[in-house]
């Protein structure tokens, strides 16, 4: 299974409370709805330890979100982003509430 974790912040006028809104109304169902989509699952970050040459230790996590979307394969997901409703009506939203993201596309190695 292929799984992608995006991480991203709101843009400074968007509330928490308005972005938690629209994933719960749009987002959620809209992502999950996805055929290549298996499971969405939206995350708040609350701690984060790093380790840089020396023991881990508490950070500030960089980022206010993270989620995990596991997909059919990362080809498949890619032909459901190009997409018109997903071009034209979810990323126009999506663009006008996040200030930045990085989105990991990754393939499984384990599951145990």
């Amino acid at each position: 299974m292929a799984r992608l974790f995006i991480l991203y912040n709101l843009k400074d006028e968007v509330t928490e409370e308005d972005f938690e809104s629209w994933v719960n109304s749009y987002k959620g169902p809209f992502i999950s709805g996805l055929p290549a989509v298996k499971n969405y699952t939206l995350t708040k970050p609350v701690g984060a330890v790093q380790m840089a040459g020396g023991p881990p230790g508490p950070v500030d996590s960089p980022y206010q979100y993270a989620a995990v979307v596991n997909v059919e394969s990362l080809p498949a997901y890619g032909k459901d982003t190009e997409s018109e409703e997903y071009q034209q009506k979810f990323m126009p939203q999506f663009v006008q509430k996040v200030k930045d993201f990085l989105i990991l596309q990754s393939n499984e190695v384990f599951d145990g």
